[in-house]
């Protein structure tokens, strides 16, 4: 099988699974115990917090780790937790865990704001920084990299111009798809990043928000008062400590990593039939998400003809795939021939080239296929 659905999870890894074992085989105490096995489960839980932190150059000093069950509940306490005033501002490019949360807090009488997308599904910086200006700006929520187009948002930029507009404004981003595979540096005006486990090779059920001590935040979950009192429930050791192990893998072989996924990226760029398919995805997009369109095909008829030869992509945001066209795409301005064939490419730091060419050859020869019973 060529697994080329990255974006919508990833393998476990084998080797984070073994050194995490014992957490469910002897050490699998709850850390919430004050006997010594509950005890060393929760050093071992503020073990992985620092470790995750520190891949991105963050302290414990300056910020905190709360480990939650996933990127989308991460993004929901982030939106309904962290601010009650002003106007909340997001872009219509986000995944459904913020672009939903929105749509809620609208529900829910806040005043809300969907900011426009470049062409390539990045956010139009221009209008959102103009709305700043002559707004009272609450919050502003911007993915880091669009799940859909693999668009980079230069959060760090984009952070830094909000604080200087108004120094009050909470920034968040979504980093479920930039975290473990983009080179980045931090900044000290992003108050809150929510990542996920499943996406960097560790397990489902998993996921953690960073965020400043200074910032005040409110629980969503109540109950035993786990995580700083932030995130009530019994804490998943075993999963943290896979997540922390995988993170490490993948931060240790970050550039080189980045560097053989764009060489994948480029040679389909490069081979695919420019008579039938589109590119969609910006040359300065994420390499590991590669977004195009079989012109005048279905997207889903082409991920299923290719499933059929044991090739695995997607057709969008998996969190999405209900819907026949693309919200996000739609908001970049595309029209519905495009929007009907629709595929997403993405990768890990485990495919390789050879992956890749026996993919060009099989999805031009589909396409071509289907382009003649079709036609």
């Amino acid at each position: 099988m060529i697994y080329f659905d990255n974006a919508a999870t990833t393998k476990p890894s084998r080797a984070a699974i073994k050194n995490a074992e014992k957490f469910i085989e002897s050490d699998y105490f709850n850390p919430s115990a004050l006997y010594r096995g509950g005890l060393s489960c929760a050093k071992e839980i503020s073990v992985a917090r620092e470790g995750i932190l520190k891949n991105l150059g963050l302290s414990t000093a300056k910020y905190e780790l709360v480990f939650t069950s996933c990127g989308t509940e991460s993004d929901n306490v982030a939106i309904f937790c962290a601010n009650k005033r002003g106007v909340f501002v997001t872009d219509k490019g986000e995944h459904s865990a913020v672009f939903k949360s929105f749509t809620e807090l609208s529900a829910r009488k806040f005043n809300t704001h969907f900011v426009g997308l470049n062409k390539d599904g990045s956010v139009n910086t221009d209008e959102l920084f103009e709305f700043a200006k002559n707004n009272e700006v609450g919050f502003v929520s911007i993915v880091h990299v669009n799940n859909e187009t693999g668009a980079v948002n230069d959060i760090r930029y984009i952070a830094d111009t909000l604080k200087k507009i108004n120094p009050a404004i909470i920034f968040h981003s979504d980093g479920v798809q930039a975290f473990g595979k983009i080179p980045f540096s931090f900044s000290e005006n992003i108050d809150l990043y929510s990542i996920s486990a499943h996406k960097v090779n560790g397990l489902k059920g998993v996921g953690a928000l960073i965020k400043k001590r200074t910032l005040h935040l409110s629980p969503l979950i109540f109950g035993g008062g786990q995580e700083g009192g932030l995130r009530s429930g019994t804490e998943n050791v075993f999963g943290i400590k896979v997540f922390e192990f995988a993170a490490n893998e993948h931060y240790n072989t970050l550039r080189d990593d980045f560097d053989n996924v764009r060489e994948i990226n480029r040679f389909i760029r490069d081979n695919l039939d420019d008579s039938i398919f589109k590119i969609l995805s910006g040359e300065n997009a994420s390499p590991y998400i590669l977004s195009v369109s079989a012109k005048g095909l279905r997207g889903e008829v082409v991920m299923h003809a290719l499933e059929d030869l044991g090739i695995i992509v997607g057709n969008g945001s998996a969190c999405s795939s209900r819907n026949r066209y693309s919200r996000v795409l739609e908001a970049c301005g595309y029209d519905k021939n495009i929007l009907d064939g629709v595929i997403r490419i993405s990768f890990s730091s485990e495919n390789t080239i050879e992956e890749a060419k026996e993919f060009i050859v099989k999805i031009n020869e589909i396409v071509k296929r289907l382009k003649g019973i079709m036609g």
